[in-house]
């Protein structure tokens, strides 16, 4: 393992999964002040998250797929940002297929990128002595507990892996005990961010997402169809706070390991279907399928760590996301010819 290198000009950050949802958003924050490498291979993401990155000179796109090893030094394009002399400082770890409508078609791809794909990025990260985050998820806590409402990180991870969404929750969990392992081992500093719902521009719009499926219906002048209990309630935190958070934690020190990131507050599913339904000037009507199925209503992070540690919260309102969601989802429909209203 080499030691800690002299930055000759700026961080040199590695982001896997870098042109997903959540990835891209870290890059265009990242990418002002640092050179920031994107690795992604595109299975459930997409090139149009970064085409504004690309012509950056402090930005530099890799399509790999993590589940086989790499080795940066080999790649010519990024000879610019002296991988040789400074290594990498950084590296989050952010690469899992994600794609509710195909979730059936990338089980493979998904344990094996939370397994040997989390234990490449580890190799990267003791041969550069870097320091790395790995968003991990709040599925590992489990449906909402009875006794309690807010869920802290010392809670146990409780639930069923043996179910169709293992793959996920349970390699979640796995790479988690891999970081933890590799921190004990070789000596670096991981973190682990435990994101619980977040939603913004850039998600997948025609893919079952619960956000986007709302805002399409209501467009389309459609009912809002819920597959949930009346009384379902939702906790929702904006991308651009969740990547607030995940940065303070990765500056935090290195005792600082596990931090849920995610807002403590929650709303009424019905009533963000009918701000959806007002922001889009939509006459939709809400409807409740019978059928609940497959819904999980999570319990709420405590977020009182990364409040304490971080100095960190989620800052914007409901509204104000809901309706940059809402501006991004007529772009996208008026770019696919399916803009109705």
């Amino acid at each position: 393992m080499l030691g800690k290198r002299t930055i000759l000009d700026k961080k040199n950050i590695l982001i896997t999964g870098g042109a997903g949802f959540i990835g891209s958003h870290l890059c265009d924050v990242l990418v002002r002040d640092h050179h920031v490498i994107c690795m992604d291979n595109f299975s459930t993401s997409t090139v149009s998250n970064i085409d504004h990155l690309l012509q950056n000179p402090n930005f530099e796109f890799i399509n790999h797929d993590i589940t086989q090893s790499f080795d940066l030094l080999s790649y010519t394009e990024l000879e610019r940002f002296k991988l040789k002399f400074q290594g990498i400082q950084e590296i989050y770890h952010l690469a899992t297929p994600i794609s509710k409508r195909h979730f059936e078609d990338f089980k493979i791809a998904t344990i094996l990128t939370n397994s040997i794909g989390t234990k490449n990025v580890l190799d990267v990260a003791v041969a550069n002595h870097a320091k790395v985050l790995f968003a991990s998820s709040s599925a590992l806590y489990g449906s909402r507990r009875s006794d309690k409402l807010h869920i802290a990180e010392g809670d146990p991870c409780t639930f069923d892996h043996l179910t169709p969404r293992g793959a996920y929750d349970e390699g979640k969990r796995f790479s988690e005990s891999i970081l933890e392992t590799y921190a004990d081992v070789y000596g670096i500093d991981v973190k682990i961010a435990r994101i619980f719902r977040t939603y913004g521009p850039r998600m997948k719009i025609y893919d079952g997402n619960l956000l986007p499926d709302m805002i399409n219906s209501a467009l389309d002048e459609k009912d809002i169809e819920l597959t949930a209990p009346e009384d379902a309630r939702i906790s929702l935190a904006y991308v651009s706070d969740v990547i607030d958070g995940m940065i303070r934690h990765m500056n935090s020190p290195i005792d600082v390991t596990v931090v849920n990131l995610g807002s403590d507050q929650e709303h009424f599913l019905s009533s963000v279907a009918a701000t959806v339904a007002k922001f889009c000037d939509s006459s939709s009507r809400i409807r409740f399928e019978p059928s609940v199925a497959g819904w999980m209503e999570a319990g709420l992070p405590d977020i009182s760590k990364a409040r304490q540690v971080l100095g960190w919260l989620p800052l914007v309102r409901l509204e104000d996301g809901l309706r940059q969601m809402i501006d991004y989802s007529r772009s996208k429909r008026r770019e696919s010819g399916a803009f109705h209203a």
